[in-house]
């Protein structure tokens, strides 16, 4: 007699398990109710940077590419990377929409830089590094570039200077009064 109902216990403990783990089961199937809802990243975009020199179009190896991304007047942090051996960076992180800053850095050449909008899933950009020039100067004759910030279609000549006086003056005829010597 006692088998028999240690027997039914054990069944009917059996049959309550099972009964509440079909119930979190259900419950664990039901997410809608907890956490987070899943937010997809916005959709990127593929850049692809091509720096070569300006001089013969061969590429620069290891320059520094630096994406600035900005919104507004507020930059977002920036990111950096360097050009392989056929002078190529690649970044494919960058949001649809965005503006972006970028500035190339290479040892020997002049800094480029230019704000550029991601409006394409694809970008290539072609970049021409050149030399660094000699130090511009106001004081010296820049006929084919911008002088003092203007250009010279808008750059208005001087009036030129009054004759300076000589050292005697010049005769006047005689007024009676007596001139000075």
């Amino acid at each position: 007699m006692m088998r028999s109902s240690h027997f039914r216990l054990c069944i009917v403990v059996a049959a309550l398990g099972l009964v509440l783990t079909s119930f979190t089961a259900v419950a664990q199937q039901n997410s809608s109710n907890r956490g987070r809802k899943y937010k997809a990243p916005p959709p990127t975009a593929r850049i692809e940077v091509t720096v070569v020199r300006d001089v013969n179009g061969k590429p620069i190896e290891n320059a520094a590419v630096i994406f600035h991304p900005v919104q507004g007047e507020k930059e977002k942090g920036n990111m950096e990377l360097k050009t392989n051996e056929d002078g190529k960076a690649v970044i494919d992180v960058l949001p649809i929409g965005d503006t972006v800053r970028m500035q190339i850095i290479a040892k020997g050449f002049q800094t480029y830089g230019d704000d550029f909008k991601i409006d394409k899933a694809q970008i290539e950009i072609d970049i021409r590094m050149k030399r660094p020039g000699e130090q511009y100067s106001i004081y010296k004759p820049h006929s084919d570039t911008l002088q003092g910030g203007k250009s010279p279609d808008t750059i208005t000549p001087a009036p030129p200077p009054a004759p300076a006086p000589k050292d005697k003056p010049a005769a006047q005829p005689d007024s009676g009064q007596p001139q000075p010597k």
